[in-house]
């Protein structure tokens, strides 16, 4: 059974994929496992320009209650980047990808039930 801390975390991932699902974001794996390092969401954004192709994106969602004490995206410290790196590489080596243009994004979630609020932090840090 799941703890509450996962619970909520669940919750909020499920939150931030239908918030980048609306915005045109197709969303191709959630909790990407790579020895200790997880990528909460992978998803990709079809370009305008169809010849382009997209942008591959790997996304970390954060969620306070209040940011009273901090914002979320503060909690993407330089151990999480790395390790966003890493799995992130190692996504890329697993599928063949090497290469691919990608960007590291940060959903920001504040509140709950109607004060809640969601900020999509684009190309939030470069690897």
């Amino acid at each position: 059974m799941p703890s509450p801390k996962q619970y909520k975390g669940t919750a909020g991932e499920s939150m931030a994929a239908r918030f980048l699902e609306e915005k045109g974001y197709v969303i191709l794996e959630r909790n990407y496992r790579f020895m200790k390092a997880e990528v909460d969401l992978i998803a990709f954004l079809p370009a305008a320009d169809y010849e382009r192709g997209g942008d591959l994106v790997f996304v970390e969602v954060k969620w306070r209650q209040n940011a009273a004490f901090a914002l979320p995206e503060s909690a993407v410290d330089a151990a999480k980047r790395r390790n966003l790196i890493m799995a992130a590489e190692a996504f890329l080596h697993e599928r063949k990808m090497e290469g691919t243009p990608c960007r590291f994004d940060v959903v920001a979630i504040v509140g709950s039930g109607s004060t809640l609020e969601i900020v999509h932090l684009e190309s939030a840090f470069v690897a």
